[in-house]
Parts: structure tokens; C-alpha cells; sequence
């Protein structure tokens, strides 16, 4: 097989894979996301998004009836 033979061969081979997820922007600094860090860009914007929530600056609201408790 020559070089422009494969060089074909592997463009079209390329060109037939379809993507796992659609690239989004990062959350937190708007970077196309990584395949690695999905859906952010890097690893360093995981850790910034992790921390926000141990910091208790992300949190989900709770209504104390949605554990049985009263409202009185």
C-alpha cells in the first residue's frame, strides 16, 4: 500500500467515526469541554466546580415536608 493509499484509507476511515458527545462550553470558564473532563474543559475546572460544592456555595434546596417532618 503506498503513502497516498493510506493517507486516503485513513481519512475515510475518520470521517465515519461519529463523536461520543458534542463538544459544550466549560461552565465555568466557556472553553470547549474535553473528552477527558466532559462537560468541562479541564481538570482544573472539575476541581474548581467540586470545590464550590464542599464550600457550600452551590447547595439543593430542601423543604423539611420532603422528609416527613411538619411544616408547623
Amino acid at each position: 500500500m503506498t503513502d497516498d493509499q493510506q493517507q486516503s484509507a485513513r481519512a475515510s476511515a475518520t470521517a465515519n467515526v461519529t463523536p461520543l458527545r458534542k463538544p459544550v462550553k466549560c461552565p465555568n470558564c466557556a472553553h470547549k469541554s474535553s473528552r477527558d473532563a466532559y462537560p468541562f474543559c479541564s481538570k482544573r475546572c472539575q476541581d474548581v466546580d467540586l470545590n464550590r460544592w464542599f464550600s457550600e456555595v452551590y447547595s439543593i434546596p430542601i423543604v423539611e415536608n420532603d422528609y416527613g417532618m411538619s411544616e408547623d
